[in-house]
């Protein structure tokens, strides 16, 4: 993990390893609130400025997947969260998690002249198939 941290000139600390193991072993997207119930004795402060360390340095990317709580996710080793790295999110309607489908772009939005795109966020809302199994 520390080396997943120095690759992206952030200094390893014990919080910041813990954080990014936890956020490894996920697999959907998770929110803060979550991770504060998982730290539960950790400060908020610094397991907010951790997520805010990670997510300037590119190592997570935040989700508003519509339920009102920003979800993070890890980012692929080579993502630089260009444009080209946007990809669509998944809401579970059923179980509420929402993951990353890394492999489904964005599609390019061509604007009026005088627009400018600062971001773009594309969420699908459905039943993940996990939630298919069981139904």
């Amino acid at each position: 993990m520390e080396n997943i941290l120095k690759s992206r000139n952030i200094k390893p600390t014990a919080m910041r390893i813990l954080v990014l193991e936890v956020l490894a072993g996920q697999d959907a997207a998770i929110g803060l609130p979550e991770l504060e119930q998982l730290f539960d004795r950790a400060d908020k402060t610094t397991l907010y400025r951790t997520l805010k360390v990670f997510e300037e340095k590119k190592l997570i990317h935040r989700i508003d997947d519509g339920t009102g709580s920003v979800k993070y996710a890890l980012c692929p080793a080579n993502c630089e969260c260009l444009p080209e790295d946007l990809h669509l999110h998944f809401l579970c309607t059923s179980c509420k998690k929402t993951y990353c489908l890394p492999d489904i772009p964005v599609p390019t939005i061509q604007l009026p002249g005088d627009f400018s795109v600062e971001s773009v966020n594309m969420v699908a809302k459905g039943i993940c198939s996990k939630c298919n199994q069981v139904a």
